[in-house]
Parts: C-alpha cells; sequence; structure tokens
C-alpha cells in the first residue's frame, strides 16, 4: 500500500484554470491572431508494447508519442485577408495547379526559419544560407493566462503547418448577423509546455 503524507500534498494555489484567458501567436499568420476564438492544447498518446507471457500479456510503454491535431478557430475580417493567409500556405504546400506554387511558398521568408549563421571557410565572414524549408513551416505559441490575466505558461508548437481549413458559408435568409468564423487544424512536430 501506497504511504502519503495529505498534509505535506496540499496545492499552494486553489485558482482554477479560466478557458477564456489564453492568447494564440503564430509568426507566419499575424491576421489571424486577433481574431482567434478558440484554441486548444492537443492531446497526446503513448503506445503500448504487449508482452506475451504464458500467464497473461504484460503492457511495457511504448516509444512513439501521437499528438492529436492544433485547432483553432477565428473570426474571419471582411476582406478575407485573414482566411486567405492559410488559404495561400495550404495552397502552397499542396500546389495543385502547378509547381512554383510550392516554390513560392519555399521562398517567402519565415521566423521559423530566417537562416543559419555559419562563417565562411575562406573570408571568415558570417553568412546567412536560408534553410529549404523555409516558408513552409512555422511556429506557434499558445499564452495561457492566469486569473489576473498575467502570462503563466507557454504552450510553443514547433514546426506547424494547416493541414485543412474549413468553410465560409453565406446565406441571404439570415434573420440576424452571424459574422463567419472558420476553423483550421494543424500538424506540427511537437509541443512543449513552458512555465514562465
Amino acid at each position: 500500500m501506497t504511504d502519503v503524507n495529505v498534509q505535506t500534498r496540499q496545492p499552494s494555489i486553489m485558482d482554477y484554470a479560466s478557458p477564456i484567458q489564453f492568447r494564440f501567436k503564430c509568426s507566419k499568420l499575424p491576421k489571424v491572431e486577433f481574431f482567434c476564438q478558440t484554441a486548444n492544447i492537443p492531446g497526446i498518446g503513448l503506445g503500448v508494447a504487449d508482452i506475451e507471457t504464458s500467464l497473461k500479456s504484460i503492457p511495457f510503454p511504448g516509444d512513439k508519442v501521437n499528438y492529436q491535431d492544433l485547432a483553432i478557430s477565428f473570426l474571419v475580417d471582411e476582406n478575407l485577408e485573414n482566411y486567405k493567409e492559410i488559404h495561400d500556405w495550404i495552397i502552397g504546400l499542396g500546389a495543385p495547379q502547378d509547381h512554383t506554387q510550392f516554390a513560392n511558398l519555399r521562398a517567402t521568408s519565415s521566423d521559423r526559419f530566417p537562416g543559419t549563421s555559419s562563417s565562411n571557410a575562406i573570408t571568415g565572414q558570417a553568412t546567412a544560407d536560408p534553410l529549404p524549408e523555409s516558408g513552409m513551416y512555422s511556429d506557434a505559441t499558445l499564452t495561457v493566462l492566469n486569473s489576473k490575466n498575467i502570462a503563466v505558461t507557454e504552450i510553443r508548437f514547433h514546426n506547424i503547418f494547416p493541414t485543412s481549413l474549413g468553410a465560409l458559408s453565406y446565406d441571404v435568409q439570415a434573420s440576424d448577423v452571424n459574422y463567419l468564423s472558420t476553423a483550421v487544424d494543424f500538424s506540427y512536430m511537437y509541443y512543449e509546455i513552458v512555465q514562465l
């Protein structure tokens, strides 16, 4: 039996997390940030390897972590500029019309991969060589605020890219004006939770 002293395990902070106190930032999507309505901290899972014995299967931790998609929703501005930011990113990755669309995306600058600093072996001067992934990926940060609206935790997503963008539905029969919003899903390499 586990022996635990309950008095020494009391939490020092009794406030609960609020679902409305957050900020989402993505270096490649400046016009989406301001209109962001929802964002999630994706779930993760770890596979299990079963070792067979004559009596029962014994579970052992697996060796791969699976991340769920990062999903956000945002209000669409009347010129569709924030919608177009994500639309153009997906079009550049998929290149449905010709290969220059992908080449144009790679040529765009990205805060995630601005270039590497290295020195020239002959002249000794620093050079900046862009990485081949430039423009394809970005980084994103979901900042969680406490009850006093102070940033306490950052969830830092590395190498995100959009995988789906929701439709926009126009309807002249609507009785009230419900401003357009849509959702977007991102895949990414991994995320880390950083306490500030």
